[in-house]
């Protein structure tokens, strides 16, 4: 197992950000872990001129497509001086001189990150809870409502066949990935393979737009202060950005999952129809076709889940375990499918 300093090597990353920002102190580095990454991993570089965050891959074989840090990099530049929030990009590697693979050094922007419980008297009651929630579909409408062409991504992605080629590439990386059979995933697969509507718009997607993938201001929860995690952003449909967002916020009552935060369930929070409603009101989005894009969230999170199952079994998680994610796959087909037989 890699220990963390064998993950970030500082006694090159120190270097390099002493001569990006011209501040010899970058030189002596502490690192740490930032919990909650399943896929790319993440760490806080601390040195007495300040902190910063590096993404990196795990370790060990990745696959196909997976892990492009200099999209990342990309998409975060791009995006700088829009309406959407996001980290300044310090450096960036694309060789992998630094550590083997490519990586990226960017701003930590302070702010709260919401995961399975709310910071001490922050958003205590059910209005504070709506802002936030109304705060986070806004920054997706405005991500949305960008022109790919205007920030220089009109060739981030190939929009034509979206959600066509979403499905093929998600079934492939099953397949890549899976340890056994799972037939109830396969007629997932089918069922939205047969049902793919055409996309009435195409924009730049963030591809796991989520509570715990933004900063939250520390003081005003109805403030955005970064949008994080751009792994699997491209040119795209945006209404599956909406349906993976509805995955991820959960309702009181619903299963706790393992592998993402459920806060949402908390006494308080709108509910899944609130934050559908106010995006169509925000972007003019037609919600008729919404239970398959909610269904495809689904498909591509057991995915992922997998994933990460075989990951942190081969021990590429950095030493992170998370559970009986066999159980959790299984559960999220389920759900799946019973979103379709539900409002399909």
């Amino acid at each position: 197992m890699n220990t963390l300093r064998e993950l970030v090597c500082p006694e090159r990353t120190g270097p390099a950000l002493a001569e990006a920002l011209d501040d010899d102190r970058w030189r002596e580095l502490d690192v740490t872990m930032i919990a909650g990454g399943k896929s790319n991993l993440t760490f806080e570089l601390v040195s007495p001129a300040g902190s910063v965050v590096l993404r990196r891959p795990p370790t060990g074989e990745v696959l196909p497509s997976a892990h492009d840090m200099g999209r990342e990099a990309r998409v975060q530049r791009a995006l700088a001086g829009t309406a959407v929030p996001v980290p300044r990009v310090i450096l960036e590697d694309r060789t992998g001189d630094l550590l083997g693979v490519p990586c990226y050094v960017m701003e930590k922007v302070d702010g709260h990150v919401v995961r399975d419980a709310l910071p001490r008297d922050y958003a205590p009651d059910p209005a504070d809870r709506t802002a936030m929630a109304d705060a986070l579909i806004d920054v997706l409408a405005d991500l949305h409502r960008i022109d790919p062409e205007s920030v220089g991504l009109g060739d981030y992605g190939r929009p034509a066949g979206f959600m066509a080629r979403q499905l093929r590439r998600w079934r492939s990386q099953w397949d890549a990935s899976k340890t056994h059979e799972l037939p109830a995933l396969d007629e997932l697969g089918a069922r939205l393979a047969d049902a793919a509507p055409a996309a009435r718009r195409s924009t730049i997607v963030h591809g796991d737009f989520r509570l715990d993938n933004c900063l939250l201001d520390r003081r005003d929860p109805a403030r955005v202060r970064a949008v994080l995690d751009w792994e699997l952003s491209t040119l795209g449909d945006p209404m599956a950005d909406l349906g993976m967002l509805l995955f991820y916020w959960r309702e009181p009552g619903e299963p706790e999952p393992l592998l993402t935060p459920a806060i949402t369930r908390d006494e308080g929070f709108p509910g899944r129809r609130h934050l559908a409603e106010r995006y169509a009101r925000r972007t003019g989005a037609q919600l008729t076709e919404l239970a398959f894009y909610e269904a495809f969230a689904h498909f591509k999170f057991a995915v992922i889940a997998q994933g990460v199952a075989a990951r942190a079994a081969a021990g590429a998680m950095a030493g992170q375990t998370f559970g009986d994610l066999d159980g959790e796959v299984r559960r999220i087909t389920a759900e799946g499918l019973a979103v379709l037989d539900r409002k399909g």
